[in-house]
């Protein structure tokens, strides 16, 4: 509730319902239309308390921040699933050494033979001729 989370971190329930407003902070609601805050919301308000507080930061850099930091997630999480992805490739292209070859405890996997492509020479262009002045100017 508005007056807990407000005891908890020393300021007025005001301030609350002004990060509310905001959009900083957003609390789910009861059927009673009473602010119920999950951890979640918890980790955001100290975020903001951190940076209001401690950082000077006004409420439109906080905000500014806040959605760097969403956006910061989701593209860690994007990386995370392509490395998987490329994980799953990749082991799709590499085959494990033949069991009766191999004397090692760990299998050891072996790529499979890929055909390189030479990379082509950049072919050399005719260089226009400059025209200059001659020394009668």
């Amino acid at each position: 509730m508005i007056s807990a989370v407000a005891e908890k971190y020393g300021i007025h329930p005001q301030t609350l319902r002004m990060y509310e407003r905001e959009g900083l902070i957003k609390p789910s609601r009861s059927e009673g239309n009473t602010r119920l805050y999950t951890d979640e919301d918890l980790e955001r308000l100290e975020v903001v308390l951190e940076l209001t507080r401690e950082l000077g930061v006004n409420l439109a850099g906080v905000e500014i921040i806040l959605n760097m930091r969403e956006k910061m997630a989701a593209m860690q999480k994007q990386i995370e699933q392509f490395v998987q992805s490329l994980n799953v490739e990749l082991a799709k292209t590499i085959r494990p050494e033949e069991p009766e070859q191999s004397h090692s405890l760990i299998p050891v996997a072996r790529p499979v033979s890929v055909t390189p492509v030479e990379p082509q020479q950049p072919q050399p262009q005719p260089r226009a001729r400059r025209r200059g002045r001659g020394a009668s100017g």
